[in-house]
This record gives structure tokens, sequence and C-alpha cells, in this order.
């Protein structure tokens, strides 16, 4: 008989407080910081307050991973109380999160935690976690768990249309962007993670209507290609444009479950006001 399972992710999968707790999600949050004040992710600042702090000193926040002891905290308990762990966390090469977590489940005994590389961001860890919550209803294991949701990390589809390039140019996170900068005013990029990297993936001119177009074009035209389990429409503080693309979705091929995630203040802190995209797996 195995144990039961946890299953677990972090702040960046830009899952809301109640969804995590209905479907008995544990989160530990990055951080945010302004100079010396650090924020956990969602939990001490959100991110309307995050913006309004830097209207307010006029400079970008910087990121960080929790520390092993911040893991440390979480596993100990869930493990001395005889459960399994399955952590799915924001991708290796994004972030040093993942590290963290490996360094920390280093410290109890072998195949009792089991860690994910989600080679991704914000909803794309959360279409892999809600995944993973279905398979621990059904009463599988860890260790089947960790083996199915790693045979769905590729099939993962994030892309995201940015309003602003502000914040990712001084992040420096996304390729492609140095030579947009010129003409960035008439530039919509949509964003694209491919295996844990950030990619200018398509490029709308003019109005941010016209990238919202060619992200559900490209999502209708999979048809049955789609997993229609979990859609997630996501976005920073994008409310207009989020209500057509779920209208739009849910019109030309609606998902059993179509979520809409407000993005986090680590996701925000990297991508800007305004920022909006669709999530999805293929089969």
């Amino acid at each position: 008989m195995s144990n039961p399972v946890v299953v677990m992710t972090d702040s960046t999968a830009d899952l809301s407080l109640e969804l995590l707790k209905k479907y008995q999600i544990i989160s530990i949050p990055l951080y945010v910081h302004f100079g010396e004040k650090y924020f956990k992710d969602g939990l001490e600042i959100t991110t309307p307050e995050l913006y309004a702090r830097v209207e307010q000193e006029k400079v970008l926040p910087q990121t960080a991973a929790p520390s092993p002891g911040d893991f440390i905290d979480v596993f100990k308990p869930l493990i001395d109380q005889g459960k399994d762990i399955v952590y799915i966390g924001i991708g290796s090469t994004i972030s040093a999160t993942l590290q963290s977590a490996r360094v920390a489940a280093s410290e109890f005994p072998e195949n009792r935690i089991y860690i994910v590389d989600s080679k991704n961001l914000s909803s794309g860890i959360a279409l892999l976690v809600l995944k993973a919550k279905d398979l621990r209803d059904q009463g599988l294991s860890a260790p089947e768990i960790f083996d199915k949701i790693n045979a769905l990390v590729s099939k993962v589809r994030s892309q995201f249309a940015i309003q602003t390039l502000e914040y990712l140019y001084k992040g420096g996170r996304a390729t492609g962007l140095q030579a947009l900068m010129g003409s960035m005013l008439r530039i919509k990029p949509i964003i694209k993670v491919t295996d844990g990297k950030l990619g200018v993936y398509k490029k709308a001119f003019g109005k941010m209507s016209r990238a919202l177009d060619i992200m559900l074009e490209d999502y209708v035209s999979l048809g049955d290609q789609v997993d229609l389990d979990y859609v997630m429409i996501t976005h920073s503080l994008a409310d207009k444009h989020a209500k057509h693309m779920i209208d739009y979705v849910n019109t030309h091929l609606k998902p059993k479950q179509l979520i809409e995630s407000h993005a986090g203040c680590v996701i925000s802190s990297h991508c800007g006001e305004g920022t909006i995209g669709i999530l999805y797996i293929e089969r």
C-alpha cells in the first residue's frame, strides 16, 4: 500500500488561494524584493500593490527563489505524517527554485519526495499541477504520478502577448527582444515557452487585440489535438482582454474547465501589466 500523496507547487504557478484550498494543493511562495524589503509572493504583496510600488519608487522589483530551508520547513511535517510529496515547480532554467527543492529533498529518505521540472512558468506549471491532483484523487502513488506528469511536460503550450516590453527587456528574460526595441511601440510580441526558455514566437503589429487573435487562432486550429480537461487564460490586470479570450474559447473550442488565472507578483515582475496568455496541453 503506497503512502498518501501531497501535490505541491510554488507561487509562480499562479493558482489562486481559493483553487489551492479547493484542490488541497500546497504552494511555496517565491520572493519579490525592492531593495532590502522582501515580500512573499501572493501572501505579503499582491500584483496591484506591486505595480503601485513600481510607480511610486520608479524601480522594477527583483525576485528570489525560496531557500532550501523554506522547503525543508514545508517538507518535514508532511514526511513525518507518512505522506509522499510530488512537487511541480518553475522551470530550472528560469529560476533557482527547483535547485532549492532538490537540496531540501536530499535531507529526507529516498523515494519520498518526487520533483518535476515543469520547464515552464505560470499556468504552464498549473496545468501539470491540476493533472497531478487528478491522478492523486484516482489513488495513484507518488512515483506513478511523477512518471505520468513528466511525460506531459513537453506537451504544455504556453504563450503570452506582452503589452509593455519594459519589464521583460530590463529583466533580460526573453531572447529576440533586442531587435524589437527600436519599433516597440507598434509591435506586440507573443512570447512562447519552449523547453524552459522564453523566446519571441510571433509578432502582432498594432493593437493588442491582434496578438490575442493570433493566440486564439493557434489554439482553435489544433482542434482535437488539445487536451480539453483544463485550459487556462492567465493575465496580469488585463480583465477586458481576458473576457474576450474566455468568450472566444467557450464559443469555438470549449474545454471541460476553463480557468481564468491572475499572474502573481513574481510573474508580473518579469512580464509587466497587461500581459495575457492562453495555456493548454496537447494530446
